[in-house]
């Protein structure tokens, strides 16, 4: 045998060696494209289905928009789905926009969405006795908008144009407290701050009916002192069941010219500026603000935050009762105690306070 021949058979590999290598590779494959389908079932948390606006620029690499998904906190690994899109070839494919994702999508889904570039609606809920400032937190929690720039829009966008109730609400900044209606909203995901400010506003008009402006005036109040009423109510009555007597302990005051005392209107201030507290001080009833009702007789000048259609109903259908004092019950079940004398009221605050501290093991 020549040597050329030689050298030309050892350079041939074994046939098992060869078989063995193709058979490593096929596995290699196959468990790569069942590694990038079970990543495709992948979520990170089943259970929250909150929204979260995620924009994606034009030009985006699937590297910067697997780390803007892991950001928003949408996906758990930005490693994880920059394979998923490798192993399906979808590189290059995504397609810029605003989309409203959630932790509950599966990457597949979240895929798909970017794949076709068809941006959908954003659902949010705003709770009622969130105020506007609790509004723009939220939303810009859920990347919906910048915070500050909302909040400037609040503050400065005049609506009163299209929406006529505006007219008697209170003067400045503060203008659209109260009326924000509390709601779950379902809107484009790309909707600018007026879009989204009218939007809820629109939800105010379609729950303040023309009957409740007939009871209103029966009453003797207008529109925008329902809503402080309410706004009042919302934030001191955690039982639907209290809410008509909370309503007519503040009717009855303003009828006796006392000062409603309201801790919740202390609060609102002290709110303004981030310094809620559990119980309030002497000092912190002195707080200097038209919104104290401790210091001020009457309503304050506006909402201390956006009322929901149940504290609206009893702002407008108050109790016929005598109470003029209420305080949270000693069952601790968030319920009321009302009383007509301010002796039972000292007696049912002792009592109160005694099976609170006597819960958090306080000493007294």
């Amino acid at each position: 045998m020549s040597r050329s021949k030689k050298a030309k058979s050892k350079s041939r590999m074994p046939l098992k060696i060869f078989l063995f290598f193709v058979t490593i590779g096929v596995a290699v494959i196959l468990g790569l494209f069942i590694y990038a389908n079970s990543i495709g079932g992948n979520m990170k948390d089943k259970n929250d289905k909150n929204e979260i606006l995620v924009t994606v620029e034009k030009g985006s690499s699937t590297s910067s928009i697997s780390d803007l998904l892991k950001k928003k906190g949408i996906i758990d690994s930005a490693a994880a789905f920059k394979i998923y899109t490798a192993i399906n070839r979808y590189d290059g494919s995504y397609q810029a926009g605003s989309y409203a994702f959630s932790p509950s999508m599966t990457t597949e889904q979240i895929a798909d969405a970017l794949k076709t570039g068809k941006t959908n609606d954003i659902t949010f809920t705003i709770p009622e006795g969130f105020t506007e400032y609790d509004i723009a937190d939220k939303l810009a929690k859920i990347g919906l908008v910048k915070r500050d720039e909302f909040v400037n829009t609040l503050e400065t966008a005049g609506f009163a144009a299209e929406f006529p109730f505006l007219k008697n609400a209170q003067k400045g900044k503060h203008r659209l407290e109260g009326y924000l209606f509390p709601s779950t909203y379902k809107i484009p995901a790309a909707s600018d701050y007026n879009f989204i400010i009218t939007t809820m506003l629109k939800g105010y008009q379609d729950n303040f009916s023309h009957e409740d402006r007939s009871l209103a005036k029966k009453l003797g109040v207008d529109e925008n002192k329902i809503i402080i009423i309410a706004s009042i109510i919302e934030k001191e009555a955690a039982v639907d069941k209290d809410r008509d007597k909370v309503a007519s302990v503040i009717y009855n005051r303003l009828k006796a010219k006392m000062p409603l005392q309201m801790d919740s209107t202390v609060q609102y201030v002290l709110g303004l500026d981030n310094n809620r507290k559990k119980d309030l001080s002497i000092d912190d009833t002195q707080v200097k603000s038209p919104y104290n009702t401790y210091t001020n007789k009457g309503l304050p000048p506006g909402p201390i935050c956006c009322p929901g259609r149940a504290s609206i109903h009893a702002a407008l259908n108050p109790a016929n009762t005598k109470y003029m004092y209420f305080i949270l019950s000693d069952k601790l079940d968030d319920s009321m105690t009302f009383s007509e004398k301010y002796s039972q009221f000292l007696k049912d605050k002792d009592a109160y306070y005694n099976a609170r501290d006597k819960k958090e093991g306080k000493n007294n």
